[in-house]
């Protein structure tokens, strides 16, 4: 639930905070005095596009800062994303949220005082708020947008057969597309594969190892300076342990710490720290010593045979030549191997391939048939329970005799999507099914069932979205609804239906509606005004909450233009009475 929002710099708004809370909370004001911005907020809070042209000139920058309450399963949810992306709600849990746009079109996002990706704020969005306006209204006339409503009301054990219907479709056509390259474009990936195979023939032959060039040239060096080498080894090996030709007039190294070390020891019983010094020339003994033996094992091993070293010259020629036409490096040169041999599976176009290919392609398609079929039928059951529900509200609407049908039929075959038979007709099928969904509205007996967009008048789509909403929140979604004016277009006894559906959408969620009408807005459990002043140099707006006599004013206002009229007022309270009645009943 949104418990508080605060917008700064945004349009008209200077700088207002709305305290919200359960039930419904009303926002008029004015034509003009930014309850628009009210929304916007709203969008840019949940990730929405950031547009620089409505942040305040004068300010530089819009900020929009909003304060979740994480409850129910939601919340948890919310929870879960917000840890991944490093941040965490405060102890009450509660998570504040905000967005910054500069008038230079940059933007940021924070979360519980992190900074994050925008997307992020889009994705709690998608868990605790749905915002409703006029052009959900003209993106409902979609057929796509009605298909997909559809199917978000039949369940979630619905969408994961949809789900699981994109997934085997996907990889029919990807087996489906890969066999057409195959066969299309043989000739060129047998050229292809001709080539690969000749370097991989070439790299086999020579079979480089990982490290192999480094390797080589190590022991090439040691090869081509043997002499030195060996000469220096054995002048520090008779240094440090003597040999055949050492003297008593040059005592090597490790007699030299011995006698040092046992006259220390003569004396250590006089002073202590003569006695630790014996014991680390012992440990230097014992290190000299062992280098001595890794001298002595040098010099055993040091190779100069001649034919090794020409045989080391031959192997790095070898090396030389696949770096120069494959890689930079051996590692490299073996990388390029591994890319050939699977570049040669996925160019494969021998018989045996494609007639296996072919079969699984066809598996595939009887697969996807079969799905679709069961997916057709699990949205035509939706479709009539869909119906029934929202003719009822309909019916609470004021249009007791207007009824909404969804027809699910055959997407018809040869258009642009491929053609399968499904249930015993051929019929197009794409990522989303076989089906085609259409709402369509009876607007009272005897008229014809028409789409939406041609039986539907303004005031008539309002109501007809406003019940397909009421039907949603029936099974599940998010727990804050967002209405810009869905009551356009409509007055007289369907602004009150309007009302009254809002009101009882509200015992189960948080609902926020932007609304001209005050038969709507007397419905409400907290009433703001979003009110202009033209006094200073720059119009600006401000939100304050009204209630008791302020807030018939404010109804008179709505209805007759005349705030301080006492007939307005009169019929104000009266329609405020008549909205407690009926949500007492």
């Amino acid at each position: 639930m949104l418990e508080e929002l605060r917008i700064t710099g945004l349009g008209v708004i200077e700088d207002a905070t709305l305290p919200l809370g359960d039930g419904l909370t009303v926002i008029t004001g004015e034509t003009g005095a930014g309850k628009t911005m009210v929304v916007t907020s709203l969008g840019l809070l949940f990730g929405g596009r950031a547009d620089a042209g409505r942040v305040r000139a004068d300010l530089g920058r819009a900020v929009v800062e909003g304060r979740l309450r994480l409850t129910g399963a939601s919340g948890k949810a919310v929870q879960a994303r917000v840890a991944e992306a490093g941040a965490e709600p405060d102890e009450d849990d509660s998570l504040l949220l905000s967005r910054t746009v500069t008038s230079e079109g940059r933007s940021r996002a924070n979360v519980g005082g992190r900074s994050v990706p925008v997307s992020v704020l889009g994705e709690i969005g998608e868990q605790v708020v749905a915002v409703h306006g006029q052009s959900d209204q003209l993106r409902l006339l979609r057929p796509a947008e009605q298909r997909a409503a559809l199917d978000r009301f039949a369940g979630p054990a619905h969408e994961s057969l949809l789900e699981r219907f994109q997934q085997l479709y996907a990889r029919w056509r990807q087996v489906e597309d890969d066999l057409a390259d195959r066969r299309r474009n043989a000739r060129e990936r047998n050229q292809e594969a001709d080539l690969l195979r000749l370097g991989l023939d070439e790299i086999t032959r020579v079979d480089p190892q990982p490290g192999e060039d480094e390797a080589l040239r190590e022991e090439a060096q040691r090869l081509e300076h043997a002499e030195g080498l060996r000469t220096a080894a054995q002048v520090a090996h008779q240094a440090i342990a003597g040999g055949p030709d050492a003297t008593d007039d040059v005592p090597d190294a490790v007699s030299l710490l011995g006698v040092a070390r046992n006259t220390l020891e003569a004396q250590a019983g006089v002073d202590r720290r003569l006695e630790e010094l014996a014991g680390r020339l012992i440990e230097a003994a014992t290190l000299v010593t062992d280098v001595a033996g890794e001298l002595s094992s040098y010099l055993d091993a040091l190779d100069a045979d001649p034919a090794r070293l020409q045989a080391v010259y031959e192997r790095r020629a070898a090396l030389k030549s696949l770096t120069r036409k494959y890689a930079e490096d051996v590692e490299g040169v073996i990388a390029w191997a591994d890319r050939a041999r699977a570049r040669l599976a996925e160019l494969d176009t021998s018989d045996e391939l494609l007639d296996e290919l072919d079969r699984e392609r066809q598996r595939l398609a009887g697969e996807v048939a079969e799905l679709a079929a069961v997916l057709s039928a699990a949205r035509r059951e939706a479709a009539t329970r869909f119906s029934e529900q929202v003719t009822t509200e309909l019916a609470g609407l004021a249009m007791p005799h207007a009824r909404v049908e969804v027809v699910v039929a055959a997407k018809p075959a040869g258009r642009s999507e491929p053609t399968l038979t499904v249930a015993g007709a051929e019929t197009g099928v794409g990522s989303d099914g076989a089906d085609e969904v259409e709402l369509r509205l009876l607007a009272h007996p005897g008229a014809p069932a028409l789409p939406l967009q041609r039986g539907a008048s303004g005031g008539e789509l309002s109501r007809v979205m406003l019940a397909i909403e009421v039907v949603f929140a029936g099974v599940g979604g998010p727990p804050t609804l967002v209405f810009d004016e869905v009551d356009a277009g409509v007055g007289g006894r369907a602004a009150v239906e309007i009302g009254r559906r809002l009101a009882r959408l509200a015992r189960g969620h948080q609902v926020l509606v932007v609304t001209h009408l005050p038969q709507v807005a007397a419905f409400a459990d907290r009433h703001l005004v979003v009110a202009k002043d033209t006094g200073g140099a720059v119009t600006t707006s401000g939100v304050r909450v009204v209630e008791d006599t302020e807030r018939a004013r404010e109804l008179a206002r709505m209805l007759a233009g005349l705030p301080d009229s006492d007939l307005g007022i009169a019929h104000a309270e009266e329609l405020l009475a008549v909205a407690a009645r009926e949500k007492r009943a």
